[in-house]
């Protein structure tokens, strides 16, 4: 089940992120969709990194199943800026980002795995008709 908290204007329909959520295995996810300076503010603190960004994930530790897998943290603006550079709805990208999101709740970080988190992407994309992955768009 996702709890979803919109703090901005763009609508996100969830109907899409529950069926990846489930596809995944299921489970509990807090999402979050906020306005750039916040997630410029959530970025440099948990990061240190003084800029916004598309998506921030924070993984819970798991020691009852069913404790929520963690936050997902989507950024409006880089949904929508993605979206219109890439040619597709602002759900799509919302799912993409949600996926990428989720996908390190789940313990999968491309930057120091062996390309198993752009392998289970490009799997969920294919299922869904998605369009191009994140790890796809930013490597290639």
């Amino acid at each position: 089940m996702i709890d979803f908290d919109n703090q901005t204007q763009l609508p996100i329909a969830t109907h899409m992120l529950e069926q990846i959520l489930a596809f995944l295995g299921g489970g509990d996810v807090e999402l979050l969709c906020v306005d750039a300076k916040t997630m410029r503010a959530i970025n440099k603190e948990h990061r240190g990194k003084d800029e916004s960004t598309d998506v921030l994930s924070f993984p819970l530790a798991r020691h009852v199943a069913t404790i929520p897998l963690g936050t997902i943290v989507l950024c409006a603006e880089a949904i929508t800026q993605a979206a219109a550079e890439f040619g597709h709805s602002s759900d799509d990208e919302a799912a993409l980002l949600f996926l990428h999101g989720l996908l390190h709740l789940q313990g999968f970080d491309h930057e120091s795995d062996n390309g198993e988190q752009r392998a289970k992407e490009a799997e969920v994309v294919a299922h869904f008709g998605l369009p191009q992955s994140l790890i796809v768009r930013a490597h290639g």
